[in-house]
């Protein structure tokens, strides 16, 4: 790789869209490869370290735990991996986002609902959020109570 593809903690942190701790708390848990380092001790990023804090950055932007953003950075970086096993994970990962989509689709549903309801800025019995029969959230709170 060229001098120019080497990237000091700020600017890869830049690049990727972390700041600066959480790389070094990345690199901490082993989710970036070896990081090499100048002679006077300063780390030094490549493009593909970069790359993967940018998928750290947008797996934990969708809800992905780390547990299994390691597990798709293991299976990215293990080249003997099968295709049934990449595809069997990724299956599960996408079945688990289209269940947050279904979520958040619905808790969408009810904010605008409550926003058609509350149209009068000074209408002091705006109805709490409630759950609608279609919906698909299992629990609703109202008055700091879970039904």
């Amino acid at each position: 790789m060229s001098a120019s593809s080497r990237f000091n903690i700020g600017e890869a942190a830049a690049r990727s869209g972390v700041t600066a701790k959480l790389v070094r708390h990345y690199e901490s848990l082993g989710l970036l490869q070896a990081v090499e380092r100048t002679e006077a001790g300063y780390r030094q990023y490549s493009d593909k370290a970069v790359h993967t804090l940018r998928f750290i950055k947008r797996a934990r932007g969708v809800g992905l735990s780390m547990a299994q953003i390691t597990e798709l950075l293991t299976l990215w970086q293990n080249r003997r991996r099968s295709s049934s096993d990449v595809r069997k994970i990724a299956s599960r990962h996408l079945d688990q986002l289209n269940q947050r989509v279904l979520a958040i689709e619905s808790m969408r549903q009810m904010l605008e609902h409550v926003v058609e309801c509350c149209e009068s800025l000074h209408r002091p019995d705006c109805p709490i959020p409630q759950e609608r029969e279609t919906q698909s959230v299992s629990a609703v709170t109202r008055k700091g109570q879970t039904r």
